[in-house]
């Protein structure tokens, strides 16, 4: 048992005097996760979307809309033309949390660990849908179980499923293995030991094996690209084909890499060549997963659509120009207030780095708001005399 099944199990057993169990808890956060509140022109108190109905879009919007905000750690006081009164940790903390949480991102994490299961060796995983043939994985004398398991969870990553074992040194199958796998359990079961390296190619037509080491041998040297598209070749002819890795310590004997028909070996810095046994099946695996182009960047849920690359992952929108302006604005305005501007002849000079500056970084509404946050905080600061530590 981890640390968020406790976590959700307290607070279950905290909350059953009110009735909340399991199944309720998981309709309460698929109204939040999907954000049915909307409909039903709700919100609840700290969610950003409230802060978002209010129209308020910066700071300023949201201490005019107080009479009066104070803070626990400062004199400071920010009245408004509103009628309601607030508090703040400080005015720090309140230009980090004004806008307010998004409580539907955090709801989804938790039905996922909810509906999940907590302990992933318990899990099957899933292999990728529709993926066709795909080489095996032949791992020679592996020497630790725990890096069979992460072997598996590199081929259930990028899309390989079948697993085949020559010797396995701790025996199989192995419960540290199915640990190490992280879920990818349904690689595990399917794993075949065998018990010379001969049975191991048994219906293959094509075999690779991967080295770090030159051979003696009259072998075409491929690299993980080149490899994978030949296999691809044959296994839309209908032939079958296997990867070799060999044992942790040594790698494939000369004898091993003989009995191949070809040799794989990745660009790597010349001086330190070693990779161990599941970064090397990784290399070869994500090749296949990057040339059969049916992966996502990173997990999909049913909230989550697939990212395309360049795409901000759960970033506010880009900020407007308006609010680009106003931020340049207001930080000239404190900045000429203090003096920054010296000599005054090169202000100009100075306000255009800076505004190239901050263009450059393609800053989203939140990062301006932020900065607005910091700049108002330090104006704060020294107007109510408290010195930086």
């Amino acid at each position: 048992m981890v640390a968020h099944e406790h976590t959700i199990d307290a607070a279950i057993t905290r909350w059953s005097s009110v009735g909340l169990d399991r199944e309720l808890l998981e309709e309460v956060l698929v109204y939040c996760a999907e954000r049915r509140c909307e409909a039903d022109r709700v919100t609840c108190p700290g969610c950003r979307l409230r802060t978002e109905k209010q129209g308020l879009k910066t700071l300023d919007d949201f201490a005019a809309s107080h009479a009066e905000i104070t803070f626990a750690s400062s004199p400071v006081r920010l009245r408004g033309t509103g009628t309601r009164q607030g508090t703040a940790e400080s005015l720090e903390h309140l230009a980090r949390t004004w806008a307010g949480e998004e409580y539907w991102f955090w709801a989804r994490r938790v039905i996922r660990k909810l509906r999940h299961g907590i302990r992933r060796a318990d899990q099957t995983g899933e292999p990728v849908p529709n993926a066709g043939e795909s080489p095996v994985v032949i791992l020679v004398r592996p020497q630790l179980a725990e890096n069979i398991g992460m072997v598996a969870r590199a081929m259930a990553n990028f899309g390989l499923e079948d697993l085949r074992l020559v010797e396995p040194r701790d025996g199989w199958p192995n419960e540290k293995a199915r640990v190490a796998a992280s879920g990818a359990n349904f690689i595990i079961d399917g794993g075949q030991a065998y018990s010379t390296f001969k049975d191991a190619l048994a219906g293959l037509h094509w075999v690779c094996a991967t080295t770090a080491r030159q051979r003696d041998l009259a072998k075409p040297v491929l690299t993980p690209e080149q490899a994978v598209s030949e296999m691809r070749r044959r296994l839309a002819e209908g032939q079958r084909c296997g990867i070799l890795f060999g044992p942790e310590r040594n790698g494939l004997e000369t004898e091993e890499v003989a009995n191949a028909d070809a040799v794989m070996m990745a660009p790597v810095n010349p001086n330190f060549a070693s990779l161990n046994l599941a970064q090397a099946v990784l290399l070869a695996s994500y090749e296949w997963m990057k040339q059969a182009g049916g992966g996502t960047l990173g997990r999909v849920t049913t909230y989550e659509a697939p990212l395309q690359p360049g795409t901000r992952d759960r970033g506010s929108p880009p900020a407007t120009k308006e609010e680009l302006m106003a931020f340049f604005e207001h930080l000239e305005r404190e900045l000429e207030a203090q003096g920054f501007f010296n000599p005054p002849e090169k202000r100009p000079s100075m306000v255009q780095n800076m505004r190239t500056m901050f263009t450059r970084m393609g800053a989203t509404e939140q990062e301006i708001r932020t900065l607005r946050g910091i700049v108002k905080t330090l104006v704060h600061a020294k107007r109510s005399g408290r010195r930086s530590p």
